[in-house]
């Protein structure tokens, strides 16, 4: 039996980053993988995707390269050069992590691991069985695609992201079952691509965690496009047709496409963890229960990532990560405000924010003062050839009647993930909107919009 101070198990985003927190804090560390190092965002998640999203941005401007006077003849996509890409910056990534791990002297297992009493977790799967215990027990084996009754996955004309990252063929036409973040990804890089796209959406709009106005922009965007957006309807499922699929939805309505992209959540991966001799729970979705520490039923246990029920994105996974570690070292560390993180969105046009949205902030009682500007009349947007857009303040209204603490910042339009950082900043750090428009901003810059949005809350403004 071999011993270590902390065992993680799964080496995803969250799994690697407690990790590589903990070794650099002395602490000697084993790390179990029971696949590829970088689990789902660095081989079928974050990295993959916006590779191919970038590679239909690409794609997209040289289509309209005459905009500029650029003269090109009209451009062609060779798949196979984009996937020979995409799997060159996983694989640099992924030789980069394993020599990060490497260099802090964590202790790699590939394997299952499953967890038993006495925090001891047995790694099978590999060359030979291995049982380590630990002082400590960081559990993060990530999620997978959710699946839908009435879709069978068969990988080539009904996908998950898993599959789809692989496609070596743009299909003419394309259903994407699920208008959440993923979804609405996939159906602006494939009609970028070229694609006929249908997007099918249960809830009554697209994007239904963002502010409403952003998620309505992204659905008129959508439409200009030439997309299919149906919202509030249901699928009953997709049969095959002759060389199509059929997507039957809503009242009888149907859709027939060459591809099916699934796109309707990821559920958390349990199965096969053990827990046997433990007090771990696992609740009804699937999802390890823990506290606002990450910390399990069983002294010395935490679980991080998307095996528990918080927002499912890499960045919070290493937040929680470094919050375990912080808290097993017996340091005091702050819980992750979940309310607060950022979250971006690469459809076209872009979706960026942070903190509450104008109806969040009225449903908690909360007296708002709203701003928002357009791209439109920003001049790098209409440099870059993008105005499609805007910035959203929402404020907190102050006892005198003036803009006082800002409460969330959206953003929707051209390369909006890039500009969110000081929004997110001034939202997390309880900045009021003095202390935001007495700020300088580069000119011309797209994100000097954000500055605009803020000062016209004082009550005076420049160019709104």
């Amino acid at each position: 039996m071999t011993s270590h101070d902390l065992i993680v198990v799964g080496g995803g985003p969250a799994g690697y980053a407690s990790a590589l927190f903990a070794a650099s804090a002395g602490l000697d560390v084993g790390l179990v993988e029971r696949s590829k190092l970088g689990g789902t965002c660095l081989h079928v998640g974050c990295i993959p995707a916006k590779e191919l999203l970038e590679t239909a941005a690409v794609f997209r401007a040289v289509g309209h390269a005459g905009e500029f006077g650029v003269g090109t003849s009209a451009p062609t996509l060779d798949m196979s050069v984009a996937q020979s890409r995409k799997q060159g910056i996983i694989d640099r990534l992924t030789g980069g992590l394993a020599k990060l791990l490497g260099s802090r002297k964590v202790t790699v297992y590939d394997g299952s691991g499953a967890l038993g009493a006495g925090r001891t977790v047995t790694v099978t799967g590999g060359d030979e069985t291995v049982v380590l215990t630990g002082r400590h027990v960081i559990l993060a084996t990530g999620s997978v695609p959710r699946a839908l009754g009435g879709f069978t996955v068969d990988g080539e004309r009904v996908v998950t992201s898993d599959e789809l990252l692989s496609i070596e063929s743009v299909p003419a036409t394309a259903v994407v079952v699920g208008g959440g973040a993923i979804g609405c990804e996939f159906a602006s890089m494939l009609s970028d691509m070229g694609s006929e796209v249908t997007l099918l959406e249960v809830l009554p709009r697209l994007l239904a965690g963002c502010d409403a106005e952003v998620s309505r922009q992204v659905e008129r965007s959508f439409k200009r496009r030439g997309m299919k957006v149906h919202t509030g309807v249901s699928t009953s499922g997709a049969e095959p047709d002759g060389e199509s699929m059929v997507v039957r939805f809503g009242d009888g309505a149907e859709a027939r496409a060459e591809l099916v992209v699934l796109s309707v959540g990821r559920r958390p991966v349990t199965e096969g963890l053990g827990l046997d001799g433990t007090a771990v729970q696992v609740d009804e979705r699937g999802f390890v229960v823990v506290d606002e520490y990450c910390r399990t039923g069983t002294d010395g246990v935490y679980a991080v990532g998307d095996v528990i029920a918080t927002p499912q994105l890499a960045h919070v996974g290493f937040a929680e990560g470094i919050l375990a570690v912080q808290h097993l070292l017996g340091e005091e560390p702050a819980p992750v405000d979940y309310g607060n993180v950022p979250w971006c969105i690469y459809c076209r046009p872009e979706v960026a924010f942070a903190g509450l949205s104008e109806q969040d902030a009225a449903d908690a009682g909360l007296d708002v003062v709203v701003s928002k500007h357009r791209y439109a009349a920003n001049g790098r947007a209409m440099i870059v050839g993008d105005t499609d857009g805007f910035v959203k303040v929402v404020a907190e209204r102050s006892a005198d009647g003036d803009a006082g603490r800002l409460l969330g910042v959206h953003l929707v339009g051209p390369w909006a993930t890039e500009q969110l950082g000081q929004g997110y900043l001034a939202v997390n750090w309880e900045a009021t909107v003095a202390d935001v428009a007495a700020l300088i901003q580069p000119h011309p810059t797209l994100s000097e919009l954000f500055g605009e949005t803020v000062l016209s809350l004082t009550g005076r403004s420049l160019h709104g």
